[in-house]
């Protein structure tokens, strides 16, 4: 009799042990299956934010510039808001040619600081209000390209050789400073957009000022154009 009181002890003993062990088993399982799903989430996460930065956050019109008489584009604004990519389409009319003409334009601008100028209030709905913003100085680098078989990437045998060396009427590299002023908009009326800023640049490209180093009748207000432009800060 206490022998078998002493198996089923025993029996009793490992089966506990086994459930024990069992249990442990299935924890250390789903504790590495979190592991891995975490890592993964991860990844994903990382992954949807790449695809994140491509959306736009701007949206731009200006006019001149070396652009167009008008260019509408898309942008992208990071760096704390120091920073900001531009795309834009513009139209040429025709003038004294044939037809108008689409340009494609590629622009990097630089807002080195800004000026709030009406103190941040907190509203009734618990967001900041900033008011007006000005930015004393924006300055900016763009390529424009101009669609049509009239302009040409290479130098044509009709000029003298090296006249246009490194130039092209196909590309034109542009510089420009300015100044622009933001109003954020309150909340309650945002519909498509948090903010609208105001702009003017002054602008040049290279043919421009290689003109005026080699004719020096051509002055700095000759190569100089001026151009005005809103942007819409989406998000």
């Amino acid at each position: 009799m206490k022998w078998n009181k002493f198996i089923i002890s025993i029996v009793l003993t490992l089966n506990m042990a086994a459930t024990v062990w069992a249990q442990d088993s299935t924890s250390v399982k789903r504790e590495k299956k979190s592991q891995d799903c975490e890592e993964y989430c991860n990844y994903v996460e990382r992954y949807q934010h790449r695809w994140a930065l491509l959306v736009p956050n701007q949206f731009v019109v200006q006019n001149a510039g070396n652009m167009g008489v008008l260019s509408v584009g898309i942008g992208w604004g990071y760096g704390h808001e120091h920073w900001e990519t531009h795309l834009l389409f513009g139209y040429i009319p025709k003038h004294q040619s044939t037809r108008g003409k689409l340009t494609m334009t590629v622009k990097e601008n630089y807002i080195p600081w800004n000026v709030r100028l009406s103190a941040p209030q907190n509203t009734s709905d618990g967001f900041l209000k900033h008011g007006w913003t000005l930015n004393p100085l924006t300055a900016s680098i763009y390529v424009n390209t101009v669609f049509g078989h009239e302009f040409w990437k290479l130098q044509p045998s009709r000029y003298p050789d090296k006249y246009y060396e490194l130039m092209s009427t196909k590309y034109r590299l542009n510089v420009a400073f300015g100044q622009r002023i933001t109003w954020d908009i309150p909340c309650k009326y945002r519909k498509c957009a948090k903010s609208v800023s105001l702009f003017y640049e002054v602008s040049s490209c290279d043919f421009y000022i290689r003109a005026m180093y080699l004719d020096s009748s051509i002055s700095l207000k000759d190569i100089i154009g001026l151009s005005i432009g809103i942007k819409l800060q989406i998000m």
